[in-house]
């Protein structure tokens, strides 16, 4: 197995695959079923038969650009283990930080065992939606999806990840589905990639990622600026919002939020890599 392993690493990185070796290992544990601990006991054994011609598909598929989550069909957000197609994005480590800064500012307005209720937009796989149920249990979560197909993935991550009780569904565009309901926080990971721009996006992305779950129109704020026009059909407006943005996008969102009253506390988080890609908005600090 040993051999295999080599062999591919050194077939993806001649074909552009960054962290090669990585993925190769990914890839020959997704075949034989293995955990890491146990795949590294085995590399010295033969590969077994029935896993050569899986594994040699699987590594081809990823030389060609297709994702490796989209491959074995799992990704991990937040620690937890999601079920990802091409139907949705892939869920990205920097999102964990928008799901942290959610935590942290609303455990600084509602005691932990407060029923909220929470609205994911633009849900995907369910990473957000799933992870904030996943955390606080006395949350309700509502998650909102244009795409019917990514909305069943979502429903299946909240099942295997047993949160399904406490969580509810809405497929359509943005807040249309939900003209009158009131919300205690509004969360979402909408397209932002400017449309001229993704002609020029990693392969993996341009060419395996939902087009609808990348573009954000002209500038990559089409979607924040209709979200904020859509509060006012609310039934209550959220106390908080917090949304990931694209690179150089976060003083704009902000500005955003400003304008709709969510100035009383406004904070951009940094990524790790120092670009500022989160923008929390909080109003209503007075009612509290």
């Amino acid at each position: 197995m040993r051999e295999a392993w080599v062999q591919a690493s050194s077939f993806l990185a001649e074909n552009g695959v960054d962290d090669a070796a990585h993925h190769a290992e990914l890839l020959l544990r997704h075949v034989l079923g293995m955990e890491r601990v146990a795949y590294l006991v085995a590399l010295t054994e033969l590969m077994p038969e029935d896993a050569i011609h899986a594994f040699e598909s699987a590594v081809t598929r990823r030389s060609a650009g297709e994702p490796t989550q989209y491959i074995i069909g799992d990704a991990y957000f937040y620690g937890l283990p999601f079920e990802v197609t091409s139907d949705v994005l892939i869920p990205r480590p920097e999102t964990e930080l928008l799901v942290e800064a959610i935590l942290t500012e609303a455990d600084r307005i509602w005691s932990q065992d407060e029923s909220l209720h929470v609205v994911d937009i633009g849900t995907g796989s369910g990473a957000i939606a799933c992870t904030l149920a996943h955390e606080r249990p006395h949350w309700h979560i509502t998650a909102g999806d244009i795409s019917p197909a990514a909305l069943a993935v979502a429903k299946r991550n909240a099942g295997r990840l047993g949160v399904a009780e406490r969580m509810s569904w809405k497929q359509g565009d943005l807040l249309a589905p939900f003209a009158g309901s009131e919300l205690d926080i509004l969360v979402s990971n909408p397209p932002y990639i400017p449309a001229g721009d993704i002609a020029d996006l990693m392969r993996e992305v341009r060419d395996y990622e939902p087009r609808t779950a990348l573009d954000g129109g002209a500038d990559g704020l089409e979607p924040y600026r209709r979200l904020v026009t859509m509060l006012s059909e609310l039934g209550k407006a959220p106390r908080m919002i917090g949304f990931e943005v694209g690179q150089g996008q976060a003083q704009d969102v902000a500005a955003m939020l400003a304008q709709a009253g969510y100035d009383e506390k406004l904070i951009i988080v940094p990524d790790l890599a120092g670009i500022e890609r989160h923008v929390i908005g909080v109003r209503g600090l007075g009612e509290i």
